[in-house]
């Protein structure tokens, strides 16, 4: 009797659809096993937003202001980040969370973007004027290109530079992140930059309303203008802004702030491309044909639909109508916030508590000091010319 030697050999496992590729990297079958790691990043994520409102509320009582009703000006993502790396290196986590940590690095971290894209209207952005956007663009361009040199020059890996310059330059930690997968960075580095940026931008929040305001006095869109470009991310500027408009009672440079740091995350859909394009060339793939998505991810499409939802949105409000013909004023900014900054914030905590749980802090040590020493530069030379486009440009802002 003959046997089909065909019967004899294992099974090859099935591919993934390309739905289930695109959307999950792996079959729906395979699902269970992401489940541990995704829970426990999931978890940290939440325990982070706890304590991230605390410590902001510290912040706010140590500047004098009463915290009671007021956003945290510590970033959630931030602590979950270190809350992740702190269990990774006092505990040996068993492997099997290790499926739904790699699951949350590259799938919810790309969800947490695109929510993200709710919160950016292009008539917030038109909101600084003529005068306004040329100025945040002009910046941002100059941030880019100066951290960019500036880690060259200090020998950094492009993946580094690149991610020290688009959190310096566009919208801190959602910056780095978003960056990350198109420019093949890896954990380390990921880990090492939200680090950068949370120091530094720190230091910014706290420091930053009260120079402000000793340089620009009663200036306000000049004090605005400053706080929303020379701060890293978008809750330290939000925590900077705060409390210059509590404790010198100046709402307009509150509000010129605001937009202006929104103008520079909606960069982010142009510097994605412009960043993953230049690694590509540098990783010596000119003149080779580089896949679309690799340059222009999907995630950035996501952002971007999400973007256009929220601007028709509030074109129908300002019209006297209802927001995409459903929502009233209050609907529609409650449910833009919940998905834009609640489901965001918990999408990217769980995606950043992953990248912390699978980071030995040992990492810090072999890349050294000069990715800091970058940051720091770069947030000094970006904090000088933040401040002289300030006083240039501020009292022209609309």
């Amino acid at each position: 009797m003959q046997t089909n030697d065909s019967t004899m050999q294992p099974a090859q496992p099935t591919k993934p659809r390309a739905w289930e590729e695109a959307l999950f990297g792996m079959r729906t079958a395979e699902l269970g096993k992401v489940v541990p790691g995704v829970l426990l990043a999931l978890g940290i994520a939440i325990g982070a937003s706890f304590l991230a409102d605390a410590l902001g509320a510290a912040v706010l009582r140590f500047q004098g202001l009463d915290p009671a009703g007021r956003g945290s000006p510590i970033s959630a993502i931030s602590v979950a980040v270190v809350l992740g790396l702190i269990l990774a290196n006092v505990v040996d986590l068993p492997k099997i969370f290790g499926a739904g940590l790699g699951f949350s690095v590259k799938k919810i971290l790309r969800l947490g973007i695109i929510l993200v894209g709710i919160k950016l209207s292009v008539i917030d952005v038109l909101q600084v004027g003529a005068i306004g956007i040329p100025i945040v663009v002009a910046l941002v361009l100059f941030a880019l290109a100066a951290t960019l040199w500036i880690a060259k020059r200090a020998g950094l890996s492009n993946q580094l530079g690149s991610l020290a310059a688009a959190s310096t330059a566009i919208c801190g930690i959602t910056a780095t992140v978003a960056i990350a997968p198109s420019i093949e960075a890896d954990d380390k580095e990921v880990a090492y930059t939200v680090a950068n940026v949370t120091l530094f931008g720190l230091f910014g929040m706290l420091a930053y309303p009260y120079l402000a305001h000793f340089l620009f006095g009663d200036a306000s869109s000049s004090a605005g203008l400053f706080l929303g470009t020379a701060i890293h991310d978008t809750s330290q500027v939000m925590g900077a802004a705060l409390s210059y408009k509590e404790v010198f009672a100046d709402e307009r440079a509150m509000q010129v702030a605001t937009v202006a740091k929104l103008t520079r995350n909606a960069l982010l859909v142009a510097v994605v491309p412009f960043l993953a394009f230049l690694h590509a060339r540098r990783a010596g793939h000119a003149g080779k044909k580089v896949p679309l998505a690799k340059l222009f991810p999907v995630f950035v499409l996501g952002f971007l639909a999400l973007s256009l939802v929220r601007t028709l949105g509030d074109v129908g409000l300002q019209g006297g109508g209802l927001a995409l013909g459903a929502w009233d004023a209050a609907s529609w900014k409650s449910m833009a916030k919940f998905i834009g900054e609640k489901s965001a914030t918990v999408a990217l905590g769980t995606a950043l508590a992953a990248v912390g749980l699978t980071t030995r802090l040992s990492v810090f040590k072999k890349l050294g000091l000069k990715p800091f020493f970058v940051g720091l530069s770069a947030a000094l030379i970006v904090g000088v010319a933040a401040l002289a486009l300030a006083a240039l440009a501020g009292p022209f802002v609309g």
